[in-house]
């Protein structure tokens, strides 16, 4: 029996994703996307959050699993297109860890 995937998937990706970032985009979607930075990448991220959003309501675990992998993905090519490091992401959550989600709000030194 084989181990199950892990969030570690995700720093594979991201790394997949930053590598195709000299690629050739008539044959790299992702090329594509990191050549149309930052604009596309983040429609496209909104775009894959409806559809992530729709299939939560309909309650389609199968689809919503398809469209948080889509979302996912588009995520990293956006965090790739700003030069963010899932790490620094990583870090962030590490800090909230244990914090009650109204406090880490009062905390925040970023204002929205």
């Amino acid at each position: 029996m084989s181990e199950r995937p892990s969030a570690e998937i995700l720093d594979i990706l991201f790394a997949v994703i930053d590598s195709k970032r000299n690629d050739n985009p008539e044959t790299s979607y992702t090329a594509q996307l990191l050549a149309a930075a930052p604009e596309k990448p983040a429609l496209k991220l909104a775009e894959e959050a409806t559809e992530t959003l729709i299939e939560a309501i309909r309650g389609n675990s199968n689809a919503l699993a398809q469209e948080s992998a889509d979302l996912l993905y588009h995520l990293l090519v956006v965090w790739a297109a700003s030069g963010l490091q899932p790490s620094d992401v990583w870090s962030v959550l590490s800090e909230r860890q244990g914090l009650s989600g109204i406090i880490e709000k009062q905390n925040r030194t970023i204002k929205p």
